[in-house]
């Protein structure tokens, strides 16, 4: 526990420090930081919920279609309306930080780097879905499908988000 809380500080250390000599990310960096660690987060918190409140107790019920239909379609908008609730935090304690206005402007480098993020993690989602088609061939129960698609789309997600991190660190 100690350890996450210290985790936790230098996160809001590394987020927060707004003196030039002191500065060591830029606020699309941070901006980046915050919804990778969320999205983990996210997922973490939603998929143990689902687990310990229906399958821990039920494990019949992952062969049920329509619950995992059902819990798919949710954990979307919970993650979706959870970021924006995560960034809209960060923009305001930016801003009480002392730091400079939140800028939505992309210039070229911005966007050559989401095109070159997104290509990798396209990729990635590709070959899971395909991986999932494969579990459906080779016989494999409906929720193993499930499972594989979910991660290869996380794992997309994650990528995606380190890669965009690493080009702005690299400078491309």
């Amino acid at each position: 526990m100690i350890n996450i809380l210290i985790f936790v500080s230098i996160i809001i250390d590394l987020l927060f420090r707004h003196s030039e000599k002191e500065k060591i990310m830029d606020l699309k960096e941070r901006r980046i930081l915050v919804s990778l660690i969320s999205s983990v987060l996210i997922m973490a918190i939603y998929w143990l919920y689902v687990y310990y409140k229906y399958i821990a107790g039920s494990p019949g019920v992952l062969n049920d279609l329509r619950f995992l239909g059902k819990a798919f379609m949710i954990m979307i908008p919970v993650a979706i309306g959870a970021q924006i609730i995560i960034q809209i935090v960060f923009a305001i304690a930016y801003k009480m930080a002392g730091n400079e206005d939140i800028d939505p402007i992309e210039d070229e480098r911005d966007k050559l780097i989401e095109l070159k993020a997104i290509k990798v993690s396209h990729y990635i989602f590709i070959t899971g879905f395909m991986l999932a088609m494969g579990c459906l061939a080779f016989g494999l129960k409906p929720w193993v499908m499930f499972l594989v698609l979910i991660s290869s789309g996380f794992l997309a997600s994650v990528v995606n988000e380190i890669l965009r991190l690493w080009y702005y660190r690299k400078g491309v």
